[in-house]
């Protein structure tokens, strides 16, 4: 907790920080995890990942939990489709670079015929409008040609780490309303997807400040982009002054919302969220199609895409802020979502995942989802591990099991499941204070990560 208090103290706070279950801090962030921050006039870009928009996604499959030999051909499949490590092949055109930054979802919807009907479930439509800060030409100006260059590899991937694949049952609806206008049903199959923001988020998450998550390829690049980027385009001497102060020293300076190169850096992060939302729109395209092909059916139906790290301007109270969120995500009221779609009648869908070992929840927003900044917590492993390691939580005494993938040729392993108490410690919190309301809970059969 004093490491937030250490990051905020003397900000211009909006409404008091947010801490979430599930806070806990990584050596490697500048900010625990699970929390929400907002400010009244700054951007402040070490209260979120370095890298924003890595998020998941839950995808209603339609069918039923397929057998052993299904799901090892359809990990296969994925594996085959998104390899790690990666092959280093070029996804993209230069050109569909510039477009996925431009239009987000929307991009991948035309290239890898994702459905358009996807679009009302993934947060702001998929896309964040870039001319308010000032479009995506100046960016094209300004930004080294090196890093559309770069943005054009690794578009769509899983890998290993926190980010995974899961199949999952659904076991229990908790509120059969919500369900069914979200696409979800007792014993249908689900596959929860969580991906991070592509090779062009960790690029502009760099570029301005120097940060504790700095990986040495990315020191290598920056080397050459921050300043073409920074110092080429500085329009006086004051300004190349400023921008070495800013941009070539230890730490993160906050930045004025209205000044120039706040918004330059909210035309940078607004850009890096539309690639993240394409990027993700793509990959899971795909999950679905080799869904539909092993298991038969339909392609089925994204129920929500929720990023977990980003940087919006939304209201609070009475005013319009700044809102940072670090592995928290975005819980907006029905009232607040567009109107005529399936959030607005249900309120925006939320996950919280357990673990491979637990089961999961699809929620939506709550009632008193404001006194939270609108937020929720992306996960709750730190809490099921916590009660593990104490003796609190044990093993499920049904003795149920995931089959767990990996990267290599290795066959899949059993992962025996904990019980439930970690993931709804969190749940109810959340359900308590009036943030979430539960609609459905999903138990892994499978995991790919």
């Amino acid at each position: 907790m004093s490491a937030l208090h250490h990051q905020v103290g003397g900000a211009d706070l909006a409404a008091p920080p947010v801490v979430l279950p599930d806070f806990h801090h990584k050596s490697k962030m500048e900010l625990p995890s699970s929390v929400a921050v907002a400010t009244t006039g700054t951007i402040r870009p070490d209260l979120t990942s370095s890298s924003v928009n890595c998020g998941m996604a839950l995808i209603a499959v339609d069918c039923e939990v397929p057998d052993d030999r299904a799901i090892d051909t359809y990990t296969r499949a994925v594996r085959e489709r998104f390899p790690y490590p990666t092959r280093g092949t070029r996804e993209l055109s230069r050109s569909e670079v510039v477009k996925a930054i431009k239009d987000g979802s929307q991009f991948s919807v035309d290239r890898w015929d994702a459905p358009a009907d996807d679009l009302e479930r993934i947060e702001e439509g998929g896309r964040i409008d870039l001319e308010r800060y000032g479009g995506v030409e100046r960016l094209q100006s300004e930004l080294p040609g090196f890093a559309f260059q770069l943005a054009r590899y690794r578009f769509g991937t899983v890998g290993p780490t926190n980010h995974f694949v899961e199949l999952q049952r659904v076991e229990e609806i908790l509120d059969p309303d919500r369900a069914a206008k979200l696409g979800v049903a007792e014993g249908q199959l689900t596959i929860q997807y969580h991906g991070g923001g592509g090779v062009f988020t960790g690029e502009i998450g760099r570029l301005f400040f120097r940060r504790k998550d700095y990986p040495r390829q990315i020191q290598a690049v920056n080397a050459a982009l921050k300043p073409w980027f920074h110092l080429r385009t500085a329009r006086s001497f004051a300004q190349l002054r400023a921008r070495l102060s800013l941009y070539f020293t230890d730490g993160c300076t906050p930045l004025e919302l209205a000044s120039d190169e706040g918004q330059r850096l909210m035309l940078a992060t607004a850009a890096a969220m539309n690639y993240g939302f394409a990027f993700r729109t793509a990959t899971y395209a795909a999950l679905r199609k080799i869904a539909a092909e092993t298991f038969g059916g339909a392609t089925g139906r994204l129920v929500v895409d929720s990023p977990h790290n980003s940087i919006y301007e939304e209201p609070v109270g009475d005013t319009m802020a700044v809102v940072h969120r670090h592995n928290s995500c975005r819980a907006f009221p029905a009232e607040m979502m567009t109107p005529g779609t399936t959030f607005a009648d249900t309120g925006q869908a939320v996950l919280l995942p357990g673990t491979h070992r637990t089961s999961s929840y699809l929620a939506v927003a709550g009632d008193r989802a404001a006194d939270s900044l609108y937020s929720a917590c992306h996960g709750a492993g730190t809490i099921v591990s916590d009660l593990v390691t104490r003796g609190v939580s044990g093993n499920d005494p049904l003795g149920r099991k995931t089959r767990r993938y990996r990267y290599d040729d290795t066959a899949p392993a059993d992962a025996y499941h904990f019980d439930d108490l970690g993931v709804n410690a969190a749940l109810d919190v959340l359900v308590r204070n009036g943030l979430v309301k539960p609609v459905a809970r999903m138990r892994p059969v499978a995991v790919l990560h």
